[in-house]
């Protein structure tokens, strides 16, 4: 596949951005099919075990925002480095684990690398990639983003086939090896030699950020593990830690997140389109798996070939999505896309009701090169004109958005199916009465999506993309 850039940004630079997201994609993916396994070596509960996947997805949300910050900071290439080490001595300890206690605090280390691997690619790409030239390096992450999420079960089923679970963070040790070698000889040294005060940290508002993204992601995605405090009071605490880092930033010399980002139209608005659009993405994979097994009867092994069909999707459109937004403008391909999103989400509400897996199949096909239009323009949007300064926090927060939609559409969603179907013993449930609650719920991703549309519309006609 050809890349279409300007002599001043070597391929070599995009193959190493996106070797980077694909790593970090890979450290949550890879997880999801080692659980089993762990239950059986360390005679764990699954709600143990699932510590493994949760550990690295929250210590990934509560960090992105401070990796960009780091990257503006102390300079991207500098800090995507130390993330790279972060990540490969993570996952060596990972691979060497004496017990599950140590495999998870393993975990939370490599998600600190991951957060890094996430945030960093879109600024340094900012850096180095011409404006009219941006949408397609933004589609590329977002190919290869969505090519981690596809593979990593794959890869981890293939390491457990050939020895056991622990070559799975060997092999992501290996991906991280690799993407260091690229990133030391692709991409060029950090002009600037900042030395940042302590102030420029803002450790304040970083500290608070901390326990709001914390309590939040326990609150949405720990329930059922094990945790002594309840899902109102880690919401509670979160509002709490969130009112409070509005005021520690209006105060702060130097800002983790400058308020004036989140009031603009073009960054705010960018960054709650992100999470809606998260959010409605989710649905497919907490929803989705339900109405399957339980109305139309699949078995897991088919269950998990149609649901790959979405990532394998989201591979093949990424780049066209980003080079559509590099020739239409980041306005027309977000509307589009979102336009798509509400459709694809009716018609993965009603098709499938009727033509069964086919219909399931045919909607999916449908809705996913939606989610990679709107990706691809919205980064693009956000990150076009920022300046340079600000462009690993920028990176970071659009991070963050993706992950708390994704983490608020796991809990939200699944809790409305839970309502429509008016039980919450869904295997007990009639076929029926399944296959009407995964309609109801379809049918509110795609109200929320046309919500979504009306507010894209409003900010980029003022003016603000």
């Amino acid at each position: 596949m050809t890349i279409e850039v300007e002599a001043r940004t070597p391929v070599s630079v995009l193959s190493t951005l996106a070797f980077a997201t694909l790593t970090a994609s890979l450290g949550l993916s890879v997880a999801s099919v080692l659980l089993p396994t762990l239950t059986k070596d360390f005679s764990a509960t699954v709600s143990d075990v699932q510590w493994v996947v949760l550990a690295y997805l929250i210590s990934v949300t509560v960090t992105i925002v401070s990796a960009g910050r780091l990257g503006d900071l102390f300079g991207h290439r500098r800090v995507l480095l130390a993330g790279l080490v972060i990540f490969i001595a993570a996952s060596v300890w990972s691979a060497m684990a004496p017990g599950l206690g140590a495999l998870i605090a393993g975990r939370a280390l490599q998600g600190m690398g991951g957060a890094i691997l996430m945030a960093l690619p879109m600024s340094i790409a900012r850096d180095l990639v011409p404006a009219d030239r941006l949408g397609t390096a933004m589609g590329l992450l977002g190919t290869t983003s969505a090519s981690g999420t596809a593979l990593g079960p794959s890869l981890g089923g293939l390491m457990l086939a050939g020895g056991d679970w622990r070559w799975a963070f060997w092999l992501l040790a290996g991906f991280a090896i690799v993407t260091l070698f690229l990133s030391m000889t692709a991409i060029s040294v950090d002009r600037q030699r900042v030395r940042p005060s302590l102030k420029a940290l803002d450790a304040p508002g970083t500290l608070v950020l901390v326990i709001a993204l914390a309590a939040y992601a326990l609150a949405t995605s720990g329930t059922g593990v094990g945790l002594s405090f309840s899902p109102v009071f880690l919401m509670a605490l979160a509002a709490l830690a969130t009112a409070l880092f509005v005021t520690v930033e209006k105060r702060a010399a130097s800002p983790l997140v400058p308020m004036a980002l989140l009031l603009n139209w073009n960054t705010g608005g960018g960054f709650l389109m992100n999470l809606s659009v998260g959010a409605i993405m989710m649905t497919t994979l907490v929803v989705g798996p339900f109405f399957l097994a339980f109305s139309l009867g699949l078995n897991d092994a088919l269950i998990g070939l149609v649901l790959a069909v979405g990532p394998f999707v989201a591979a093949l459109s990424g780049v066209p999505a980003g080079r559509l937004t590099d020739r239409l403008g980041v306005r027309r391909v977000m509307i589009l896309g979102l336009m798509q999103i509400t459709a694809g989400a009716l018609c993965l509400a009603f098709l499938p009701r009727v033509l069964g897996v086919s219909g399931y199949v045919i909607a999916l096909i449908s809705l996913t090169p939606a989610f990679q239009l709107f990706l691809a323009a919205n980064n693009t949007a956000v990150l076009v004109h920022a300046p340079r300064e600000q462009r690993g926090r920028l990176s970071g927060l659009l991070g963050l958005s993706r992950n708390l939609g994704l983490m608020t559409g796991a809990s939200a969603m699944s809790s409305l199916f839970v309502v429509f179907l008016g039980r919450g013993e869904v295997a007990q449930a009639p076929g029926a009465d399944v296959a009407r609650a995964f309609s109801m719920t379809f049918t509110g991703a795609a109200v929320l999506a046309l919500m979504t549309l009306g507010l894209a519309i409003y900010s980029t006609g003022r003016g603000q993309r």
